[in-house]
């Protein structure tokens, strides 16, 4: 090979792999994010955002109500949902520790979301059944109970878990259990969550997503 080739095949490679691999830039500090995640929350600004979405869900309920028909379901998940999990959110610095998440969920000390909490006492007063479907396992069902008894949101038609052996995404079992439930007979017609994946896959009239600037669920 000449000098003159090798140069060129040199070149273009230097050329090809400048053009594949742009340089990236330094990603925000993470102390920096978590310091702005609580900047949003205690300021008010996440309590308004759900306020917003709960104002929505409230009013189609209300419209869909008038509308009538048989086995009116609303699907609520839980967590970042109806309950609140912030102080242990904190607690954590905003990771996941399997030993502390299953004592939290033990001591059923979650708070509610309280405009989240007025839409789910807005569709028990409208004869809707509420189903609770949530990524939590069946091992904190207990738990999960006492903590909705706990915030006045005891009444509901059924609580469906996560089995515990599942390996499904989180996305995934909710779908299939959405199918499963409009095949039994249930008309879903509100499905209010916090994750893209709680809502995926369809089978509600409407879906409404709430702000979670903590994490995301698969």
């Amino acid at each position: 090979m000449s000098r003159h080739l090798i140069f060129l095949v040199v070149g273009l490679g230097w050329a090809v792999g400048a053009w594949a691999a742009p340089a990236v830039r330094e990603p925000a500090n993470l102390d920096a994010l978590k310091a702005e995640i609580r900047v949003y929350v205690e300021s008010g600004a996440y309590r308004e955002a759900l306020a917003a979405v709960a104002l929505e869900a409230a009013a189609w309920l209300e419209r869909r109500a008038a509308q009538g028909g048989p086995r009116l379901t609303v699907i609520f998940d839980l967590d970042e949902t109806l309950i609140s999990n912030w102080s242990h959110l904190q607690e954590m610095g905003f990771g996941y520790v399997p030993g502390a998440w299953t004592i939290w969920v033990q001591a059923a000390r979650a708070p509610a979301i309280e405009p989240v909490r007025e839409v789910y006492r807005l569709a028990r007063r409208l004869g809707f059944a509420v189903i609770f479907l949530t990524g939590r396992p069946e091992r904190d069902r207990a738990g999960t109970e006492k903590n909705l008894r706990a915030i006045g949101c005891g009444d509901y038609a059924a609580l469906v878990c996560k089995p515990d052996e599942a390996r499904e995404t989180a996305g995934g079992f909710k779908t299939a259990a959405r199918a499963r439930l409009e095949a039994e007979g249930h008309v879903i017609v509100a499905n209010i969550g916090d994750q893209a994946s709680d809502l995926a896959g369809g089978h509600a009239e409407k879906t409404f997503k709430l702000p979670n600037p903590f994490y995301l669920t698969p």
